[in-house]
């Protein structure tokens, strides 16, 4: 696998897409604070870290809105990947849908919200848009 990030938001793509409850993924460092940001940002219901002994594993808990069974998840889509990535400094964040969505960067400080980069005065690699 090349790109273990593409392969996380596939998998939450397509979980979504098949009405499912939890998905399973297996477990780094950044997937682990890609979740903590979308848990925080309430696009996703919970989340629970599982340790096997080998590289572990993320069960998340996806969340849909009971009236129409939409997800809280309208859109993930992968900015930066191995073969061309994406930085940008704190003055020229990307608005994601107007400032509706959120972009997760990964910086020198960890992984943020674009919002959260902006204020530090920190940019880095632009990972994905969520909204």
């Amino acid at each position: 696998m090349t790109d273990p990030i593409s392969d996380y938001l596939t998998r939450l793509r397509n979980a979504i897409q098949a009405k499912h409850r939890v998905v399973e993924v297996p477990a780094s460092n950044l997937k682990k604070d890609i979740t903590k940001i979308l848990f925080e940002k309430g696009y996703i219901l919970n989340f629970k870290f599982i340790e096997d002994g080998r590289q572990g594993m993320i069960k998340i808990a996806l969340k849909y809105n009971t009236a129409d069974k939409n997800s809280a998840i309208r859109s993930l889509q992968r900015v930066s990947t191995p073969g061309l990535r994406k930085y940008t400094g704190y003055k020229d964040m990307p608005r994601v849908i107007n400032g509706l969505g959120i972009a997760i960067v990964s910086t020198s400080k960890g992984v943020m919200t674009d919002k959260e980069a902006s204020e530090q005065k920190i940019g880095g690699e632009v990972l994905c848009f969520v909204y």
